[in-house]
């Protein structure tokens, strides 16, 4: 059973609604939305709800924390048509690995780059952007063009737009849709043996950013096969990299 975290009100008075958080940093019944939005605020996947009495607040709880498609819910990745959304962004990183062996080390003159492009519902490019490095692996390259893809809808200020984000990199799908963002943010950003998160400063703004957005979707492409706007991003980087 979770806690009771009692909070009082400035004036002393014990405030008559209860905060449960299901999931968050640390996952109880609060009794004011100050204390409550600590715990949620800035963290992937937030699942809280109020309630009018602790009793109906434990019980939802004890209940899984079920939120009825509410948009705190966990991301899933789904098999919706493109054309359902305002905007479908594919991303996608790859890295010119020189090494003596498949999966041997990144070199530090190995070129490296990522690339996203938005398509409208119109499917009109809206933008599309692309840059490279030397010395980065795959895995960095796929997550940065994720990151690169949310500054841009932050730039566009309009959070609630419905998107949909395709990629051919289970690295990033399964750290946004299967918990794995939350549960290194409440291991201080190590995974479940101890090992440090590679690539965690990006990690860190990617888990800034996503709460912001209430309405985005993720969709799993097989990479270099028949999906024409991951083949368009993938393009987009290895012209960037044969051009360094």
């Amino acid at each position: 059973m979770l806690k009771l975290i009692e909070v009082k009100s400035e004036g002393g008075a014990m405030v008559q609604k209860y905060y449960a958080v299901y999931r968050g940093r640390q996952p109880g019944i609060y009794t004011s939305w100050p204390e409550c939005q600590r715990q949620v605020q800035g963290f992937l996947g937030a699942r809280f709800k109020s309630f009018p009495s602790q009793a109906q607040a434990q019980a939802w709880l004890d209940q899984g924390g079920n939120l009825d498609g509410s948009l705190n819910a966990k991301p899933q990745l789904v098999s919706r048509q493109p054309e359902e959304y305002d905007l479908v962004i594919y991303t996608d990183g790859g890295s010119r690995n020189h090494g003596n062996y498949r999966g041997g080390h990144v070199l530090n003159d190995d070129k490296a780059a990522w690339a996203f492009v938005a398509f409208t519902k119109q499917k009109q490019i809206l933008v599309e952007a692309t840059n490279g490095g030397y010395g980065a692996t795959n895995n960095k390259m796929e997550v940065t063009a994720f990151l690169q893809a949310l500054r841009y809808l932050e730039q566009l200020g309009r959070f609630n737009l419905k998107v949909l984000f395709v990629l051919d990199s289970r690295y990033v799908l399964d750290a946004v849709t299967k918990g794995w963002l939350n549960s290194w943010q409440r291991r201080n950003w190590r995974k479940a043996d101890g090992q440090v998160v590679l690539n965690q400063e990006l990690w860190q703004a990617v888990a800034q950013l996503l709460p912001k957005f209430t309405n985005l979707d993720y969709s799993w492409t097989k990479g270099h096969a028949n999906n024409q706007g991951n083949l368009y991003v993938d393009q987009l980087l290895n012209r960037t990299m044969d051009q360094m």
